[in-house]
């Protein structure tokens, strides 16, 4: 059996057509390694096609998630991936809910845009893909470190980074002792 996360709850990562494969695939596998629930979910129901031709399964659709057990939500880039999460209105209220009641809201790559549409960055240090960086205005944008956390928002740059934003949601979800198992687990170096 598959356990919450240690703040309870499911994590959510919503898939659209376009998204990045290994920033999706890497949280999907590292959380559900750290036995967090994790739910795939598809903004429509069915296989969601992504950036590279990939195609992945869901767990759900968007529709049959209970918003009130989530404990976070995971937003891969990808083009046009994170176009089509930024568009959809159900994922702008899902990160507004998220984090307006202090349960975590995560993104990497492109995908900070989208928090940046649903109003969450103003004031926060973040980080992103660098040719979408300039669109994360009210924030302060960093190019160090490859994964940042400015209170309940966690953001990282792309598929280069992916392991280690996957280890720093497990360490938020499960402990930094989780996580440092599983990057031994994984090999990651230290200085990843």
């Amino acid at each position: 059996m598959v356990a919450s996360g240690a703040r309870g709850g499911v994590v959510l990562v919503p898939l659209a057509e376009g998204f990045e494969e290994i920033e999706a695939v890497v949280v999907i596998d590292v959380l559900r390694r750290a036995e967090i629930e994790v739910r795939v979910a598809g903004l429509v129901p069915g296989p969601v096609r992504g950036a590279h031709g990939i195609t992945l399964a869901t767990d759900c659709a968007l529709d049959e998630v209970d918003a009130g057990a989530l404990a976070m939500i995971v937003l891969p880039g990808g083009m046009p991936g994170t176009t089509n999460l930024k568009k959809d209105a159900r994922i702008l209220a899902l990160v507004r809910a998220l984090e307006g009641s202090g349960r975590f809201v995560a993104a990497i790559c492109a995908a900070p845009t989208v928090l940046a549409e649903a109003g969450v960055l103003a004031g926060r240090r973040v980080t992103a893909y660098p040719s979408v960086r300039a669109q994360l205005t009210g924030a302060e944008v960093v190019d160090r470190p490859g994964v940042v956390r400015s209170g309940p928002v966690i953001t990282s740059q792309g598929v280069g980074t992916a392991l280690e934003f996957a280890l720093e949601l497990v360490a938020e979800l499960a402990g930094p002792a989780r996580a440092r198992e599983l990057r031994a687990a994984l090999l990651v170096p230290e200085s990843y």
